[in-house]
């Protein structure tokens, strides 16, 4: 008997210890690829870090290091509609939040093909339903002329926005001379010598006509929450736009999709994707090449590329055009010819959570993604051939191959639980992320 038990528990340990263990040729495969891609040759350079481990995680140490209290501050803040205080309309008071565009079950991104805050009514079930309101024309929205970025990831983006002038460092040096030019007076803040995510939030305030005052710090109860997150700030600079932005920002370097079962598998839970994602994971980091532009643990890159595809105006879009700043990327910002029409590497988690698809949501199945890489043949006639990537070119994938891309994209890299990031309630006690009686009554938090 005393044999039999010995026997039961020396398996036990066998099956443990094989379990950790790469032993499916699938497996060993994915590891082979990653490992030789990776420029430290180790698997661990795919792995996010945890949200509760600030200290791993990337952030501007000297002007705005992590700590809880801060990203307590911001999470509050990211979704209280209570901060829409300079809405064009009273009727827009109060109703909308950064999380009006950045919506958790939408992979932080809008459920529609276009954000709207100000001005805008209603959210259905995933944000899909957010429309015009009839009390604002088209030109007194607050929309923008591309496609909101999702915040998931945020924390590996050293120059913000598609293409990338907020920040004052790594691709923006150089630039100075271009900030706060009467072309673009919002980079005016870039002279602050804040990375792109603390500079644009700063800007952000403003342009979404967000306030801090006296009614968000004591009648909606901040200020302690203020008080705690930024002790070292003398109390006339404690409360104002900086400090909302770093709060804000250290939330937004939080957003980590460590639950993704490629996350997992990273980790070394190997039966955490399937085979088909698995077999998706090995055409990303090989054939197909995704992984020439996506690299690193967030999958993204500073690295702009011309891939040809469609404006937001080419979709219907509101208050927007052909002539949009932001239809030119990276060259809208410098100038540069060389820089026209190419756009920032995006990140690739929980695309799966809003069906709309690159900076102009000209496709809306992650399908029609993955076929657009694979016949690589541009869309947007207005994009000249001698600016396209070097990297779009056809993939000659089988039916079989996009399907196995599409299950990795779409499940392998889909963290299930993003709703851990938002909180049960904001001081204000308001809808969130919208407030709008149209908004209340799809939330059912009238």
């Amino acid at each position: 008997m005393k044999k039999f038990v010995l026997l039961l528990l020396m398996g036990g340990i066998v099956f443990a210890c094989t379990k950790d263990r790469l032993v499916d040729p699938l497996d060993i495969a994915l590891d082979k690829a990653l490992k030789r891609i990776a420029p430290t040759g180790t698997r661990d350079y795919f792995e996010l870090p945890e949200s509760e481990d600030l200290a791993a995680i990337p952030q501007d140490f000297v002007n705005n290091p992590l700590t809880p209290e801060k990203v307590a501050l911001g999470k509050m803040l990211f979704f209280e509609t209570g901060l829409a205080r300079d809405s064009k309309y009273d009727s827009g008071k109060g109703t909308y939040s950064c999380s009006s565009c950045h919506v958790p079950s939408a992979g932080f991104m809008p459920g529609r093909k276009q954000g709207i805050a100000d001005g805008g009514t209603g959210f259905g079930e995933n944000g899909e339903f957010r429309s015009q309101s009839s009390n604002y024309a088209e030109d007194e929205l607050d929309v923008q002329g591309a496609r909101p970025l999702s915040m998931l990831n945020t924390a590996y983006v050293t120059n913000s926005t598609w293409s990338g002038k907020f920040g004052a460092t790594h691709v923006n040096v150089g630039t100075e001379a271009l900030w706060g030019t009467p072309e673009d007076e919002l980079t005016e803040i870039n002279h602050l010598g804040y990375q792109g995510l603390e500079s644009q939030n700063i800007e952000g305030l403003s342009l979404h006509r967000m306030r801090i005052d006296e009614y968000v710090l004591d009648t909606l109860g901040y200020r302690p929450m203020f008080d705690e997150a930024f002790p070292d700030f003398p109390e006339e600079e404690r409360y104002g736009v900086v400090t909302t932005s770093f709060a804000l920002s250290a939330y937004i370097r939080n957003l980590l999709p460590t639950k993704a079962p490629f996350q997992q598998w990273v980790k070394g839970n190997y039966d955490a994707m399937t085979d088909i994602q698995k077999e998706g994971g090995l055409l990303f980091f090989g054939k197909a090449g995704c992984y020439r532009c996506h690299k690193g643990a967030a999958l993204s890159s500073v690295e702009f590329h011309a891939l040809g595809v469609g404006d937001l105006c080419d979709v219907d879009a509101l208050n927007t055009g052909t002539t949009d700043i932001r239809n030119f990327g990276r060259g809208g910002f410098t100038g540069e010819s060389e820089d026209l029409f190419k756009f920032k590497v995006p990140q690739l988690y929980n695309l799966k959570d809003s069906p709309f698809y690159f900076h102009g949501s000209s496709k809306n199945t992650l399908w029609g993604v993955v076929d657009y890489f694979n016949r690589a043949e541009p869309e947007n006639p207005r994009v000249p051939v001698s600016q396209i990537s070097p990297f779009f070119h056809p993939l000659n994938m089988s039916i079989v191959e996009i399907q196995q891309l599409v299950a990795f994209l779409g499940d392998g890299l889909r963290d299930p639980d993003l709703q851990r990031f938002a909180p049960e309630a904001v001081l204000s006690g308001n809808c969130f992320p919208n407030n709008d009686p149209e908004s209340q009554q799809d939330l059912g938090c009238q």
